[in-house]
C-alpha cells in the first residue's frame, strides 16, 4: 500500500459522506467505492485516520464535525434506533452504523464533542409532514449558500446545525407548496431579547424559497433604517452578489447605475457568491423588489414586476412543472401604512394568479405594530375594525390564499392573546415555537444569579454574575455616571489592547455605552450635555485621571477579567494598559463630541444621526435615549450601560434590555449600572433591578412550561397553541386577551407534576383571609418536631463545600394535607384548581401517595426571627417580596432548600437506601411575612409569638415520581360550552 498523500483521503473521506445521504452507513464500504475514483491502493486504515485526527489536521477534522453534529442533531431518524437526539446514546448509534472501533471513537469523540444543547421547543397542532430529509435535499441550493455563508462567518457546527434545526420546525410546519389545494398556516417563533432571530428567519427563508415559495414578504421595523439594516442581512447572506447585480459587470461603472452596495459598502466582498447566476447553475434566481435604499413602491414597469412566468402555461404556478424554474420575489418592507397600501394595492391589480402562488409572509418583531389593539367595544357592535398594519397584514391574508404567515419576537404574550376565532388576524394558530438560547449569548443569567445555591456571603467573581457584570446605583452610592464613563474607556482600553494581542478586531469594530434615564426628550438633552461636560472635564490624559481609571482597573477589571475572561490576553498591569487608554479617548470623543442623542421616531431624524453601524466603519460613542431604542434598533458594541428609568410594562421592560447580547471577545467587561431602590408600582419601593429580575423569571417560566408539555403523547400533542392562553394565565394574572368579545373555550383543569415542584404563589394579602388561611395550616404545624433535623447538599461546579441546613419535620397523611389545601384561599379564585384537581386523584385505588415529609427549615442565625406560629413550636419567619407590579410572590423555596427535596424524591425513585419511600411526597412549608428588611418580621412578632394575620404560610410541594396516570400527559384542559368544544372561542352570550 502507498503512502495516501492527505489532500487525497479528503477527497475519499468527502465523497464517501456525501455517498451516504442523510444516515450514517459502514464507512469502510462507501470508502472503498470512493478511493476507486481517487485512489485505488489509498491508506483506508483507521489507524492513518485516527493520527490525523489527533494531529489535529483541519480539513478532515471540520468535515467530520460538520457530519457527526448533523447526524447527532436529527430528530427522531429511522436510522437512530430510538436515540434521543445530541446524546452520547446517538453518538453510539453512529459509531456503530460506521463500523469504527473504540479507539478510533474516542479520538473523533476529542475532535467534535457531542453538543448537549436543547433543541427548539414546538408546541404544534396535527400537520400533514411534507418537508422530509430527502425533500430538502432536492433542492437545497440557497439553504447550503446560507449554511456556508454562517461557515465562513466562523459559527460553530453545532450552532449551524441547531439552526438548520430550528428553521427546519418552522418550514416544515407551512403549507407544502407544491399541494394543489390553498391553506393558510400561521406560527410564532419566540426568541431572545438580542439573540440573533434574523439568523433564523433567514434560514426558514433560503429553507421556504428552496423548496418553492416564489414571494417572501419580510415586515421589518418601523422605520427605513431598521427595514435596511434586515435588507441588507438578507441580501448578504442569502440572495447574493449575483441576484444583486442581475448581470452587470463589476468592471464597467455604467452598468452598476442604481445598483447598491458596489462602491460604497465595505463588506460587498462579504457578500454571498453563488458562482453565477443561480438559473444558469440549475437553480432558479431571486428579484428584489426593494433594496438597501428604497422601499416597496408602486412598480414603475406596472405589474410585469410581480407576474411569473409559466413553462407549462396550462398548468399552474404550483405546480412543480412550473414552481421550481420561476423566480422568487423578495421584499422588505417597513410596517408602515402608505408602503403596505401600496403593495396591496399592487396585488389587487393581479389577476388569477395570486391563488396560484406560494407566500410567506415573515413578520419581525410581530407585536410591535402587527397586533390589532382597535377597542373592543366596536367590535361588540359588529364593526370589524382594525388598526392600520394589522388591517393590511389581513388584507395581504386575504388576497394570497396561499401564503403563511410566522411573526417574530421575544415578547410573545401580546401575539398569543389575540383572538384565535378570527381567522383574518394573526393568532399562531398552527404552531409556536421556542428557540434554544443560543451559545455565546449574554441574557438573563448572565447578570443574575437566578437559583444559585451559593450564599450571597460566599458570591465572587467566578461564582456571581450580578457580581461580575452588575453595578447598582443606590442612593448612598450617589449617581455613579463618572465611574460607568471610567468603565466605558477602559473596556475600550482594553478592546484594543486584545485586537493588538491576536483577537480578531472585527469584535471590536463599534464600541458603546447606552445611558437611559427618563422618556422626555427634554431629560436626554440636559443628560447628554451633563455626559459631555463631564467629558472634558474627566481629565482622562491626567494624572488624575489615570489615577482614577487604575483604581478602577485593580478595583473591578483585573479580578472579574481574572475570574470570567478565561484565554482572552488581559494586561497584567494598568501600565501596560496605559497606551491604550489614549486610543480609546480619542475614538470615542472624536469630532469633539463623545455623546448622540437618541430620541427621535422619524426617518428624517436617524438620516440625520449618521448612526448606521452597517455602513460606518467604526461607532464609538455613548448613546443618550429613551424608548426609541427599546426596539429593533441594535447598539452594537454594547458594553456598558448606565440605565435607571422605570415602568410598569412588562414587555417593555423586557425589551429595554439592551444589554443582552452576543458579546465575542468581551463578556468579561460588559458592565450594567442599574438603579436600585426606586419607587416601582403599587406604591412601594421595589429596586429596578428585583424588578427586572422578576420579569424575566416569567419569561422563563413561560419557555420552561412549553417546554414541559410540548412532548407528545401516543404521537399526539399535550396542548396546541389556542390552549396556550389560559396556560400562561395561571402565571401572568395582569396579562389578559387582547379582544374582550371573545373569551377562550379552553379551560385549564388538572397539571400533573410527578416528581417536579408545585409552588403556588398568588397568595392574598387581606389580613382576614390570610389569618383564616393561616389558622387551617394549625393541625399540620402541630406535627413538626421540636427538634431539627439535618440536611445536606453535596458540592456542586459553584464550590467546594457540602451545605447544610436545619429543618422542623413531620409526616403526615395525603388526607391531612388535602384537607389543609382544599379549604385555603386565594387571590385569583380556582388559581390553585388544576393543581388541586391532581392531587385528589393520589389517594384513590391508585394510592400513589401514602403520604408528605413535611419540612419548616431554620434560617441562618444572623438573618433568623423565631416565633410560634398558630401554637407551633418556635418557626424560622422568612421574607418574601411582591413582585412588581403583580399580586403574587416570586420564588418561595429557596434554592438550597429546593434542592435537599428535590434529592430525597430522586433518590426514592431510584430505589436503594433512601430517606423517603417511593410513594413519599415532600412539602417545604415556609411562614412568610411580605416585606425585605427584618424590620418587617419583627414588627410581626409580640413575646415570641407571629400574628397569623400577618403570615402569609407558603409551601412547596414535589410529589413521588410514582404519582402519574397511566396515560402520561401532564396537562388536562376542557371545553367551557361543549356546543363549542372544537372552537377556541365562544361568544360572550352564545346561542
Amino acid at each position: 500500500m502507498t503512502k495516501t498523500p492527505p489532500g487525497v483521503l479528503l477527497d475519499i473521506h468527502t465523497s464517501a459522506l456525501a455517498g451516504m445521504g442523510s444516515m450514517p452507513r459502514r464507512f469502510e464500504r462507501w470508502a472503498a467505492l470512493a478511493a476507486d475514483d481517487y485512489h485505488p491502493d489509498a491508506d483506508l486504515s483507521e489507524e492513518l485516520f485516527r493520527s490525523l485526527l489527533l494531529a489535529s489536521d483541519e480539513a478532515l477534522t471540520a468535515l467530520w464535525s460538520r457530519h457527526l453534529t448533523t447526524w447527532d442533531f436529527a430528530e427522531n431518524p429511522d436510522w437512530g434506533a430510538g436515540s434521543q437526539a445530541r446524546t452520547d446514546e446517538r453518538r453510539v448509534v453512529v459509531y456503530e452504523r460506521l463500523g469504527f472501533a473504540s479507539e478510533l471513537c474516542k479520538a473523533l469523540d476529542e475532535a467534535a464533542p457531542v453538543a448537549k444543547v436543547p433543541g427548539a421547543t414546538v408546541i404544534t397542532r396535527d400537520f400533514i409532514p411534507w418537508y422530509t430529509a430527502e425533500r430538502a435535499a432536492t433542492r437545497p441550493f440557497y439553504w447550503t449558500a446560507y449554511e456556508q455563508k454562517l461557515r465562513n462567518k466562523g459559527w460553530p457546527e453545532a450552532a449551524i446545525a441547531s439552526l438548520d434545526q430550528a428553521s427546519r420546525a418552522v418550514v416544515e410546519r407551512l403549507t407544502d407548496p407544491e399541494q394543489p389545494s390553498a391553506r393558510q398556516a400561521k406560527g410564532l417563533v419566540v426568541g431572545y431579547v438580542q439573540s440573533g432571530k434574523t439568523a433564523n428567519f433567514t434560514g426558514v427563508a433560503a429553507k421556504a424559497i428552496d423548496a418553492g415559495y416564489r414571494l417572501v414578504i419580510v415586515l421589518g421595523g418601523t422605520l427605513n433604517l431598521l427595514r435596511a439594516q434586515t435588507q441588507r442581512r438578507l441580501d448578504m447572506e442569502l440572495i447574493g452578489q449575483e441576484n444583486i447585480l442581475r448581470g452587470a459587470d463589476v468592471s464597467d461603472i455604467d452598468s452598476l447605475v442604481g445598483v447598491d452596495y458596489v462602491g460604497d459598502d465595505e463588506d460587498w466582498p462579504a457578500f454571498v457568491q453563488h458562482g453565477g447566476r443561480p438559473s444558469t447553475l440549475g437553480a432558479f434566481d431571486i428579484e428584489r423588489l426593494t433594496t438597501r435604499d428604497n422601499d416597496y413602491k408602486s412598480l414603475a414597469q406596472g405589474i410585469r414586476a410581480l407576474e411569473f412566468e409559466k413553462r407549462v402555461p396550462t398548468r399552474p404556478l404550483h405546480d412543480p412543472a412550473n414552481l421550481h424554474h420561476a423566480a422568487a420575489r423578495v421584499l422588505v418592507v417597513k410596517k408602515n401604512k402608505s408602503v403596505l397600501t401600496k403593495l396591496v394595492k399592487d396585488l389587487k391589480q393581479i389577476h388569477g394568479i395570486l391563488g396560484e402562488l406560494p407566500a410567506l409572509i415573515i413578520d419581525d418583531e410581530s407585536d410591535q405594530a402587527s397586533v390589532n389593539t382597535s377597542d373592543p367595544k366596536k367590535w361588540d357592535r359588529g364593526s370589524t375594525e382594525r388598526t392600520a398594519i394589522n388591517g393590511l397584514i389581513s388584507k395581504l391574508l386575504g388576497l394570497l390564499p396561499r401564503a403563511q404567515y410566522v411573526g417574530y419576537t421575544a415578547t410573545p404574550f401580546a401575539n398569543v392573546f389575540i383572538d384565535p376565532g378570527d381567522d383574518m388576524d394573526i393568532f399562531p394558530s398552527d404552531f409556536l415555537i421556542s428557540l434554544p438560547r443560543p451559545a455565546g449569548y449574554m441574557g438573563v443569567q448572565d447578570f443574575h444569579d437566578l437559583d444559585s445555591p451559593v450564599p450571597v456571603a460566599e458570591r465572587t467573581y467566578a461564582n456571581s454574575q450580578e457580581k461580575a457584570h452588575v453595578r447598582g446605583i443606590y442612593e448612598s452610592t450617589g449617581d455613579r455616571l463618572q465611574e460607568a464613563m471610567d468603565a466605558f474607556v477602559l473596556s475600550g482600553a482594553l478592546k484594543l489592547y486584545r485586537a493588538d494581542h491576536g483577537v480578531p478586531d472585527a469584535a471590536f469594530r463599534h464600541h458603546t455605552m447606552l445611558a437611559h434615564e427618563s422618556v422626555r426628550q427634554d431629560d436626554h438633552a440636559d443628560l447628554a450635555l451633563r455626559i459631555n461636560s463631564m467629558w472634558h472635564q474627566a481629565g482622562y490624559s491626567s494624572a488624575v485621571g489615570h489615577a482614577r481609571l487604575t483604581a478602577l482597573w485593580e478595583a473591578d477589571f483585573a479580578p472579574v477579567s481574572a475570574a470570567q475572561a478565561g484565554t482572552l490576553p488581559s494586561p497584567s498591569s494598568y501600565e501596560d494598559l496605559r497606551p491604550y487608554v489614549h486610543s480609546a479617548r480619542q475614538r470615542i470623543g472624536s469630532g469633539g463630541q463623545p455623546v448622540i442623542v437618541v430620541n427621535g421616531d422619524t426617518d428624517r431624524y436617524f438620516a440625520q444621526l449618521d448612526l448606521d453601524f452597517d455602513r460606518t466603519p467604526n461607532v464609538w460613542k455613548i448613546l443618550v435615549g429613551g424608548t426609541k431604542l427599546s426596539r429593533g434598533f441594535t447598539v452594537e458594541g454594547l458594553t456598558v450601560t448606565y440605565y435607571r428609568r422605570t415602568t410598569q410594562q412588562a414587555d417593555t421592560l423586557m425589551q429595554m434590555g439592551r444589554w443582552f447580547g452576543f458579546r465575542a471577545g468581551y463578556r468579561d467587561l460588559v458592565r450594567l449600572y442599574i438603579g436600585r431602590e426606586e419607587p416601582f408600582g403599587r406604591d412601594k419601593s421595589v429596586d429596578l433591578y428585583e424588578a427586572y429580575e422578576a420579569v424575566c423569571r416569567d419569561e422563563e417560566t413561560f419557555r420552561e412550561q412549553l417546554a414541559q408539555y410540548s412532548a407528545m403523547v401516543d404521537g399526539e400533542p399535550q396542548i396546541t397553541p389556542v390552549q396556550i392562553p389560559p396556560l400562561v394565565a395561571q402565571h401572568l394574572p395582569w396579562l389578559k386577551p387582547s379582544s374582550r368579545n371573545k373569551m377562550f373555550n379552553a379551560e385549564l383543569v388538572e397539571i400533573r407534576s410527578p416528581g417536579r415542584p408545585i409552588e403556588p404563589a398568588s397568595y392574598p394579602l387581606n389580613s382576614t383571609i390570610t389569618k383564616r388561611n393561616t389558622e387551617r395550616w394549625r393541625p399540620l404545624l402541630n406535627v413538626l418536631s421540636p427538634t431539627p433535623a439535618s440536611f445536606s447538599n453535596p458540592p456542586d461546579t459553584s464550590s467546594t463545600l457540602t451545605r447544610t441546613f436545619s429543618a422542623f419535620t413531620g409526616t403526615i397523611t395525603h388526607g391531612e394535607l388535602l384537607g389543609v389545601l382544599s379549604r385555603l384561599e386565594w387571590e385569583r379564585p380556582q388559581y390553585f384548581d388544576p393543581h388541586l384537581t391532581y392531587l385528589r386523584q393520589l389517594d384513590g385505588t391508585l394510592a400513589q401517595v401514602d403520604d408528605w415529609l413535611l419540612i419548616s427549615p431554620q434560617l441562618a442565625s444572623e438573618n433568623r426571627v423565631d416565633a410560634s406560629v398558630v401554637g407551633s413550636a418556635p418557626l424560622s419567619l422568612v421574607r418574601r417580596s411582591i413582585q412588581a407590579g403583580k399580586s403574587s410572590f416570586g420564588r418561595i423555596a429557596s434554592v438550597e432548600h429546593r434542592t435537599a427535596a428535590q434529592r430525597l424524591i430522586d433518590e426514592a425513585a431510584a430505589g436503594g437506601e433512601a430517606v423517603i419511600g417511593p410513594k413519599t411526597g415532600v412539602a417545604l412549608v415556609y411562614p412568610v411575612v411580605e416585606g425585605s428588611s427584618l424590620d418587617n418580621v419583627r414588627a410581626v412578632v409580640r413575646s415570641g409569638v407571629a400574628d397569623p394575620s400577618k403570615i402569609v404560610m407558603a409551601f412547596t410541594l414535589i410529589p413521588p415520581r410514582s404519582a402519574t396516570s397511566g396515560d402520561r400527559r401532564l396537562v388536562r384542559f376542557r371545553a367551557k360550552d361543549s356546543r363549542y368544544i372544537n372552537e377556541a372561542t365562544i361568544p360572550v352570550d352564545p346561542s
